[in-house]
């Protein structure tokens, strides 16, 4: 996101150089620069304490494909408090255990996507009214339902790779 105006007190922003940032949207009045920024999310891969199955879901809204829980980071959470709070919000299930993966960028949605990989006990999926659908598959079998190079696709290879 680029700032034309101060978020804080709506005057309108000067370029200003800021040393080794370059020229930076800059508030006179509140003498701060506004660096531009992509939203932050959470993807998270869940997968079984066996490791023998995924939890994916579908949100036509999205996507007509497969995909993984996934969400923004809200103001005043933590990158870790976003993967427990969307996967119980989306699916039901608790996490037993994550762990980070990688960074993936979003262009269209000028996302910055923080991949989590999410041990989940395997119980029944009680997907949320956002979701429209939600099922447990054998992990080698995920790799055919997610879409091919998308993040979610990219995230699943990462963890099967060895980022286990």
């Amino acid at each position: 996101m680029n700032f034309s105006y101060c978020p804080q007190c709506g005057e309108k922003l000067y370029l200003k150089n800021c040393g080794d940032e370059g020229e930076i949207p800059y508030c006179g009045s509140c003498k701060r620069p506004f660096f531009p920024f992509s939203y932050c999310c959470v993807i998270c891969l869940c997968v079984t304490e066996d490791n023998s199955e995924i939890a994916l879901i579908k949100q036509d809204y999205v996507s007509k494909n497969y995909i993984n829980v996934a969400g923004y980071v809200k103001q005043g959470e933590t990158p870790e408090t976003t993967v427990v709070r969307e996967v119980k919000e989306e699916i039901g299930l608790d996490v037993v255990s994550y762990k980070y993966i990688g960074s993936y960028y979003y262009e269209k949605k000028d996302n910055l996507m923080l991949g989590y990989i999410c041990k989940v006990r395997k119980s029944e999926l009680v997907p949320s009214v956002e979701v429209d659908s939600a099922e447990w598959f054998p992990l080698k079998y995920a790799q055919q339902l997610l879409r091919y190079d998308s993040i979610g696709w990219n995230l699943l290879n990462d963890y099967l790779g060895g980022c286990k």
